[in-house]
């Protein structure tokens, strides 16, 4: 069941949801973290290791939250934010 089938059902997030949902948390992190390690992005090795913990602190403080329409849309925003750093761009707020 994913997270969009659970919102419908739902509110708060259980913590079999987050189990359940930690896989495809933890592989969107390190797709993340591999794609700002790209050559394709116009940063130098220390703006690449700063990129990397603005990523690291955004998941952090992601990793508390509960509701699950929020965790659907952070997760959104994480695959939008790969889906630019895939094609050599810089999200703004990554």
């Amino acid at each position: 069941m994913s997270i969009v089938q659970m919102a419908k059902r739902i509110i708060w997030a259980t913590n079999e949801d987050l189990a359940r949902n930690k896989p495809a948390v933890l592989s969107l992190y390190r797709s993340i973290l591999r794609a700002l390690n790209s050559g394709d992005l116009p940063l130098t090795l220390a703006a690449r290791h700063v990129k990397k913990g603005e990523a690291r602190a955004i998941f952090m403080t992601a990793s508390e939250e509960r509701s699950l329409h929020n965790i659907a849309d952070l997760m959104d925003t994480g695959y939008y934010t790969l889906s630019l750093l895939q094609k050599g761009q810089l999200p703004k707020n990554i």
